[in-house]
């Protein structure tokens, strides 16, 4: 679809504000008015639609913000315990509890930068995960496997939407909540996540296909770490 309007831009609504095209109120995919908690992220998505090329095509790729605040509008809501359950299953085979018997340098990193990230996850949310090195993961308690829901859990239904995403890009709920709590920035998670990648790209080089990957995954992090700190208090329920 070809970009058929000249200004966006956003209004205050009941329930918040909301985003408008030439003065009208846009609507989510499945009919749903865009109506977002605060004047910030509305402001953003707007930009988003007035960044799309004038005569040119209208790209949903390009306004991550639009599709998250869509996502947590229209789909969240309808199967909210089963996005909290996918969510904070992640707690039982977290990325971070996964680790190197070798080399060396790679078992550091992998301790420098996660054990460090769980120490939080256990301090901030008192779900203690346990690493574990090679490919069999030991089992996690209980106790921390729902506080971990419970911390999922506790995001409204359009931080829900970013929360899952970031979790299922970076295989760590872990690294999610992090985001979420602002413990970690987009840049700052996306290295925790891509930590072993990085580590052998360091060591033989990346090849364009890698390369490409890594970029979108990062442009993906980061604007759902946006959206999450445009949401500011209003990503809790």
């Amino acid at each position: 679809m070809k970009r058929f309007y000249t200004t966006a831009g956003t209004s205050a609504v009941e329930g918040g504000f909301d985003v408008r095209l030439d003065g009208k109120s846009i609507r989510a995919p499945g009919g749903t008015f865009l109506v977002v908690p605060n004047e910030a992220l509305a402001r953003a998505i707007a930009d988003e639609w007035q960044a799309q090329p004038a005569g040119g095509e209208i790209k949903p790729t390009n306004m991550p913000l639009m599709r998250l605040a869509a996502t947590g509008l229209e789909r969240v809501p309808g199967q909210r315990d089963k996005v909290i359950a996918d969510t904070a299953k992640y707690a039982g085979s977290d990325l971070l509890c996964y680790r190197a018997t070798d080399p060396d340098s790679l078992v550091a990193r992998q301790c420098k930068i996660w054990d460090p990230l769980l120490a939080w996850l256990g301090e901030r949310h008192g779900a203690r995960l346990e690493p574990a090195a090679g490919v069999i993961l030991r089992p996690q308690p209980p106790e921390s496997i729902e506080r971990v829901r419970l911390a999922v859990a506790a995001h409204g239904d359009l931080a829900l939407a970013a929360l899952y995403n970031l979790t299922t890009w970076m295989g760590s709920v872990a690294l999610a909540l992090a985001v979420s709590d602002r413990h970690l920035d987009g840049a700052a998670a996306f290295a925790a996540a891509e930590l072993d990648a990085l580590f052998e790209i360091e060591r033989w080089g990346a090849d364009s296909e890698a390369t490409l990957r890594h970029q979108r995954l990062r442009a993906d992090i980061e604007a759902a770490a946006r959206f999450l700190e445009l949401l500011g208090d209003a990503r809790l329920r």
